[in-house]
């Protein structure tokens, strides 16, 4: 029983390694063109397939078997009927050819049949293919690779130069611009009888980036052409799309500085790539090689050689899970290859390294590679960068690019005439760099000695520094000049914005600066009628005001509630029982008016309280007189003149004086691409004013600004130049951004970083200010101004300078009211009989408001009481008043404005209201003797606060203070 078992196990097993082995012997197919015969394609196939069955690595117990064909050159019969040949032989995948049109129909036979077809070519059919592998990059991810390198080097304007309409198809995406900018694309068909044509027409529109795509059999003429047409300098750019621009010699283009780039597929500074091309070397029979004669492998032999790899690589996959059966198939058979479709399933999942780097496939597409980026140097071609799909173009040495020549190289330098940066010279008969002078020439001669070229200064055309048009999206100017690498510098007074960092490169700054404003110097101040009135802010006036008013008012309440502002008016007749308040309604203001005048008045408070309100009042007038006349000393010391602006602020609130700035300059960006409100009105202002405010030249703008009424916007070094010789001019206001100027180059000069250099040395050494002095402060050009300092513009006293007087005033005002009620109060209350006293001496206090209101009838009760009383014995009052209702009918009495400034004081003798008190005369009434005795004095008779007493026992005073 268990040998049974045992038996059958293994069966089994040896069942299952029959399925899952591959067959001893794999057949496979390649075709190549009769001019392939022996070529380094054939080779690099036969060479891989060599090395699979020697080492034994990938298929150990397997054997690769090729059987190779050759067909005509655009023979589709031909190569279909050597297909199908293979196909009866057995092949298990098909192998080539390079040719687009034969590689069509044999992929057709081998969809057809299921077999397995790989490719190393250029296809542009973007159609998925489920029988096909190819290991060429796709043309869309390539031509992604060619927009990375154009952005990079900040191409705007190119030339396509394509032999076929196969290159033309194979660029059209380059037709179209990269997202981020627009790109003028010019198209052109050469072959080799026309390349002379095509590159004359492309230096004659200064054209200077290339890419180029022809075949590899003719670039040996083309590159003569452009040496013959001398386009190898290094204002020229050449992107080759050939992977195999190491096999062509260069040797005449190392030394002009010319820009030649391409990418290559085969990173031969790889140890595993080396080893391979070693072995490559050794294996090749003698008058036959793989590899050229500089030892570099060109990417079609190395994509065949990869083809191969993959293909074993994915047999050993399927041999772990699925067996492999022989094709037993040929082309007039209806069925396919059962065993075709999960052999291209495992090698379309190969993921591998080649000696064409990373390989992955999608869909049969290759998704996975890197591409060298190489750079023509003095020496040789060199890796400057790579690209990936999906990571894009990483350039590790950018200076590659744009390498510095010789000091014989001779650099095209282009400026502006503006002084004192570019001027051409007065006197004598000069040509060439000589008819220059200026700041910036100056510079430029110490620096081209320092860094060492030479150079020719010329004139931009349109005369412009150059801004964007956001219509046309376009630059001008200079900026327009450097973009098209129709010059290599650009001095003048250019300046460093991010617009236009973004396009052209900038050295370090030599001169700092910023924006400001030019304008007329304005002239003297007339005299105004009201001028006296400057010291003082219109608001302090108008408090002052309130505070006459107000102090006024309450010195006379204050003295009406008081009882020591009543005095008898008479001291002579200290029996007289008037008694007289000298502020009056109209008194309190003149008491006011003549202490705010500093004249003083007859009238003197005698009150505490008064003098309180009277003291405060002093007090408030001699800081507010102080603060008045020392800021009209002021006024009047410092020249005034008309001013109607003085910072940006000024010119945007107003619409009378017009104000712009250069046309087409970096002044013209800042406000027009400011985010600051202040600015983008400015810039509204501008853009709007009919005629325009925008000057071409400088001197245009200085002569607006000296007819008056108009004011520009200009760069501070410029406008401290315009003023040390113009006595008429002046600097409103200080800077409103700042910034630099500097040397201005092709997007990547290799000249920017040796000039910035240049710069800081000369920063350094003080030679710069030593050039600034020289053309700013020349004392043969200056004028004679007559300087005034400074103008220290006396400003108005507001509340922020003299508020606080205020505060003190009121806080004295308040106080003295407080004062006031307690002297009416005290006053009241003592003067009150002691039984009066004593019977309010508990708080009776009824509603003061209904006190108020029943003192008026409690007095006529009063008189009636008189006129009815014929016995000369009073009656004691029977009625009791309270002590508020008492005070707040003196109140009401005192606070009579239209009452007369005397009034009767009433005393024990005479007193009605008083208990206990017998008259001299009993037959008399009180009332009739005190007119009789009044009568005969000829003083009139007026009621008197019954808060003001006079008693029987001391006669009264002559001013009277309560007593």
């Amino acid at each position: 029983m268990n040998l049974g078992c045992l038996v059958a196990t293994v069966f089994v097993l040896q069942l299952l390694f029959n399925v899952t082995a591959l067959p001893s012997v794999v057949k496979i197919g390649a075709i190549f063109t009769h001019d392939q015969k022996d070529s380094s394609t054939e080779l690099a196939f036969k060479y891989a397939v060599y090395k699979i069955n020697k080492e034994r690595l990938i298929l150990p117990k397997t054997t690769l078997e090729y059987d190779i064909q050759y067909v005509p050159k655009d023979d589709s019969f031909h190569a279909s009927k050597k297909a199908c040949q293979q196909v009866k032989y057995g092949v298990q995948a098909v192998f080539g050819p390079s040719d687009p049109i034969l590689g069509q129909h044999i992929h057709s036979i081998c969809d057809a049949l299921d077999i397995p077809h790989l490719e190393a070519r250029l296809d542009l059919d973007t159609e998925a293919k489920e029988f096909s592998i190819n290991l060429y990059p796709a043309q869309s991810l390539l031509n992604a690779a060619y927009q990375d390198i154009m952005e990079f080097l900040n191409w705007t304007k190119v030339a396509i130069i394509y032999e076929d309409d196969y290159g033309l198809v194979k660029l059209r995406e380059l037709v179209r611009s990269p997202k981020s900018r627009e790109i003028e694309v010019n198209l052109r068909q050469a072959d080799p009888d026309s390349y002379r044509q095509v590159l004359s027409e492309m230096k004659s529109k200064e054209i200077r980036n290339l890419i180029v795509d022809t075949r590899p059999e003719h670039m040996h003429h083309f590159l003569r052409m452009i040496l013959q047409l001398q386009m190898n300098d290094y204002k020229y750019h050449y992107l080759f799309t050939t992977f195999d621009i190491e096999t062509f010699d260069l040797e005449d283009f190392k030394y002009n500085f010319v820009n030649i780039t391409a990418f290559r597929l085969v990173d031969a500074e790889d140890v595993g790539v080396r080893g391979i091309l070693r072995d490559m070397e050794r294996y090749q029979p003698s008058g036959n090689t793989i590899l050229n004669k500089s030892r570099v492998i060109q990417a079609e032999p190395a994509l065949m050689y990869d083809s191969v790899q993959v293909f074993a690589v994915g047999l050993r996959t399927l041999e772990q899970s699925h067996a492999l059966r022989p094709a037993n198939i040929s082309c007039e058979m209806e069925h396919p290859w059962d065993g075709g479709l999960s052999l291209i399933n495992y090698i379309n999942s190969v993921e591998m390294k080649g000696i064409s780097g990373p390989i992955e496939f999608k869909e049969g597409r290759r998704i996975q590679f890197k591409l060298d980026l190489l750079k023509l140097k003095q020496h040789s071609l060199v890796k400057v960068g790579e690209w990936r799909p999906g990571a894009g173009v990483n350039v590790t040495d950018t200076a590659a690019f744009f390498e510095p020549g010789s000091a014989n190289v001779t650099l095209l330098v282009i400026t502006i005439l503006e002084q004192p940066y570019v001027m051409l010279k007065s006197r004598g008969n000069f040509s060439g760099n000589a008819r220059y002078e200026g700041f910036c020439i100056d510079l430029l001669k110490e620096i081209a000695h320092m860094v060492g070229f030479a150079y020719r200064i010329e004139l931009v055309p349109d005369g412009k520094y150059g801004v964007y048009d956001y219509e046309t999206g376009e630059w001008n100017g200079i900026v327009r000049q450097l973009i098209d690498k129709k010059a290599d510098l650009a001095v003048g007074s250019m300046t460093i914005n991010y617009a236009r960092e973004s396009v052209i490169d900038f050295t370090k700054p030599f001169m700092n600066l910023g924006i400001s404003i030019l304008f007329k110097v304005p002239t003297s101040h007339p005299a105004r009628l009201f001028s006296f009135m400057n010291p003082l802010a219109i608001q302090i006036w108008l408090y002052v005001l309130a505070a006459y008013v107000l102090v006024s008012v309450m010195m006379f309440v204050v003295a009406r509630i008081s009882p020591y502002e009543w005095n008898n008016p008479h001291p002579c007749h200290t029996e007289s029982e008037l008694v007289e308040n000298q502020f009056s309604l109209a008194n309190s203001f003149w008491f006011t008016i003549g202490t705010l005048m500093q004249q003083g008045s007859d009238l003197n408070p005698k009150a505490t309280s008064t003098r309180i309100v009277g003291g405060i009042w002093w007090f408030f007038t001699l800081i507010i007189i102080s603060s008045y006349t020392a800021n009209l000393a002021a006024f009047l010391t410092v020249e005034r003149m008309i001013t109607p602006i003085e910072n940006a602020e000024d010119l945007a609130g107003q619409t009378d004086i017009a104000y712009g700035t250069l046309d087409s300059g970096s002044t013209m960006t800042f406000f027009r691409d400011s985010m600051i409100e202040t600015y983008k009105k400015m810039w509204r202002f501008m853009e709007n004013k009919k005629p325009s405010v925008f000057v071409p030249t400088y001197e245009e703008g200085i002569q607006r600004v000296l007819q008056g009424d108009y004011a520009f916007l200009m760069e501070s070094t410029m406008l401290d130049y315009i003023v040390q010789r113009d006595c008429n001019l002046t600097q409103i206001g200080g800077l409103l951004d700042s910034k630099g100027y500097g040397i201005a180059t092709p997007m990547g000069s290799p000249w920017r970083d040796k000039i910035s250099l240049a710069i800081l040395e000369l920063q350094e050494k003080g030679e710069i200010q030593m050039l600034y002095d020289k053309w700013w402060k020349s004392p043969g050009d200056t004028c004679m101004r007559t300087e005034k300092g400074k103008e220290s513009k006396a400003n108005s006293l507001g509340v922020d300078n003299i508020g606080g007087v205020f505060v003190v005033l009121l806080c004295g005002l308040a106080f003295a009211v407080l004062i006031a009620i307690f002297e009416f109060c005290y006053s009241t209350r003592r003067n009150m009989p002691a039984e009066r006293r004593a019977a309010v001496s508990t708080p009776i206090c009824t509603d003061s408001l209904q006190g108020i209101s029943q003192s008026v009838q409690q007095q006529q009760q009063q008189q009636t009481q008189q006129q009815q009383q014929q016995q000369p014995q009073q009656q004691p009052n029977q009625h009791q008043e309270s002590l508020c209702s008492e005070m707040a009918r003196e109140l009401c009495r005192a606070l009579r404005c239209h009452a007369s400034s005397r009034r009767r004081r009433a005393c024990e003798k005479c007193s009605t209201h008083v208990l206990g008190y017998t008259p001299d005369n009993p037959t008399a009434t009180p009332l009739n003797g005190m007119r009789s005795q009044r009568s005969s004095l000829g003083v009139p008779t007026v009621e008197l606060p019954p808060h003001v007493h006079l008693h029987h026992h001391a006669p009264p005073p002559h001013d009277y203070d309560g007593t």
